[in-house]
């Protein structure tokens, strides 16, 4: 006798492949998994140890800004010199009749100079004006005047110099220095500081540098 197949016995069923889905312009799974390292991104100069592409640029371009910058300045400097807070060489300081005998520190401060009024001066043996750099001959500093001991004294060394100019006490080597002084047309004291006059070297002699009156 034949045995008939059962209900539940049915043929198996060749699977049947399934298509594959459609991946183009798409991102799968296993590629939205992986990480991509920022440092695989990055160019051999971009992961330098020491500073980037980027930060050498940017300090190149300033250094030369920063130059070219230097360079315009001392440029404009050199066309536009400030002349203005120089004081000038050559200036009038009064008349004559506004002067008394002695040292008179008015023009100290501003000009660098005294203007002494002598009765009778031992050089050009006459009366007049004669004008002293406020400069000590050692080492440069500005002496000051002390009406009561009669003479300049430098207070860096001790140097001491007489109404004249004449060193008489200290390290000084040589007297002060004496500048050009003459009479404008006006009537008014003139002084030219670009003219030195010095002592040792006998120029003191020069009618530049004393004005008689």
């Amino acid at each position: 006798m034949v045995d008939e197949p059962k209900a539940d016995d049915k043929p198996e069923a060749k699977a049947t492949p399934k298509a594959s889905p459609d991946l183009s312009g798409k991102t799968t799974s296993a590629a939205a998994k992986r990480k991509i390292s920022p440092k695989a991104a990055k160019t051999p100069d971009d992961t330098s140890p020491l500073m980037s592409r980027r930060g050498w640029l940017t300090l190149s371009w300033g250094a030369f800004t920063a130059g070219s910058a230097g360079c315009l300045a001392a440029t404009g400097r050199f066309l536009f010199p400030n002349v203005l807070n120089e004081p000038p060489q050559q200036f009038t300081i009064g008349f004559p009749d506004e002067y008394a005998d002695g040292v008179d520190e008015r023009w100290k401060d501003r000009f660098g100079i005294w203007i002494v009024k002598t009765p009778f001066d031992v050089v050009h043996e006459a009366p007049g004006f004669y004008a002293l750099f406020s400069i000590c001959t050692h080492l440069g500093c500005t002496p000051n005047w002390l009406s009561a001991e009669n003479k300049f004294k430098c207070p860096c060394h001790g140097s001491g110099f007489r109404p004249t100019g004449v060193n008489f006490e200290g390290p000084a080597p040589r007297p002060l220095e004496r500048t050009r002084i003459f009479m404008a047309e006006d009537g008014q004291i003139t002084v030219d500081k670009s003219q030195k006059f010095q002592n040792e070297l006998g120029q003191w002699n020069d009618p530049a540098s004393f004005l008689e009156v």
